[in-house]
């Protein structure tokens, strides 16, 4: 007995097109590709923050290099990140002005990549001191090789303080994209805005989101779960977001806040302070104080004998 041979049917698009055209609307700003030059890419800038990561920390990747002095592993990991980010920064520069033309977004791109190097010994030298941050605020480190290969928040950190530089810049897209892959990897939500200070420290990392225009001073350290965010969101006189407006807290110096606390508005955790799990803030809170909520009740009693 043969099998029915099922006849083969190519599909025709042509009724389903109209109804999808349709939804586009071709209002300039809005977020339709047609037409646009090639945009930049996650998966390619997520490369980019992995070899940022072995630029800052020669050896990290596992790479064998046994031939080559420290010098030139500088020099060949430098050229190469340089390259791939001006790429994606080129792509970035025509996508948000059409009528750029390729020299003008080659030029920007260019000088955008030059600025950025002047700034990466500085960038170093901070995430040195957030690595052993890491390692003086967590007694389960064994040593900094141990927090730098694996803590998610030097990965975070590396990302964010490149991608913060190139939000200064007035980069359009990329530092977003930059957080966006290292929220991603790590669970850690840190706007490319925001400003962080010297050996900064998050333990676990896991859920914390740091807001747009949160300002952290130095020796700050976070526990899982925080969120400094923001209480409201400003509007003009026609009901429009009020966009960049200082609306998230100022966290200064030596401060300390633990696990699922939650911190909302334009407010400052003075220096020194330390702010216990689980708590709700949305006023300032003084210097060199504690703030913590009242221990919950614990009753204990007996589970009933079940009877059969």
């Amino acid at each position: 007995m043969t099998m029915k041979q099922c006849k083969e049917h190519e599909f025709d698009a042509s009724a389903y097109v109209e109804p999808f055209y349709k939804t586009f609307d071709r209002v300039a700003g809005n977020a339709n590709f047609h037409g646009l030059k090639p945009l930049p890419q996650m998966m390619t800038i997520g490369d980019i923050a992995n070899e940022f990561l072995e630029l800052m920390f020669p050896g990290r990747c596992g790479r064998d290099r046994a031939e080559m002095s420290l010098q030139q592993i500088i020099s060949n990991q430098l050229t190469e990140v340089c390259s791939l980010l001006k790429n994606q920064i080129f792509l970035a520069y025509r996508y948000d002005n059409p009528s750029l033309d390729e020299c003008g977004a080659n030029d920007l791109a260019d000088s955008t990549v030059q600025k950025l190097c002047v700034l990466l010994p500085q960038i170093r030298l901070d995430l040195k001191k957030d690595a052993r941050a890491a390692f003086d605020g967590d007694p389960a480190a064994k040593n900094i090789r141990e927090v730098i290969l694996s803590y998610p928040c030097i990965k975070t950190l590396t990302t964010h303080r490149i991608a913060h530089e190139l939000f200064k810049m007035d980069v359009p897209l990329i530092p977003r994209m930059f957080n966006e892959y290292a929220h991603k990897e790590t669970g850690i939500d840190i706007h490319p805005g925001a400003q962080i200070g010297n050996s900064f420290f998050i333990d676990h990392g896991t859920g914390v989101v740091i807001g747009e225009t949160t300002v952290i001073g130095n020796n700050v350290k976070l526990y899982q779960g925080v969120t400094l965010g923001a209480l409201s969101f400003p509007k003009d006189a026609c009901g429009a977001l009020v966009r960049g407006a200082k609306r998230h807290p100022t966290i200064e110096d030596n401060v300390t806040i633990y696990s699922n606390a939650t911190i909302l508005g334009d407010i400052t955790i003075g220096k020194n302070a330390v702010v216990g799990s689980n708590v709700w803030i949305k006023e300032s809170v003084p210097a060199n104080t504690m703030v913590s909520i009242q221990e919950p009740e614990i009753t204990v009693r007996p589970l009933r004998k079940k009877t059969t």
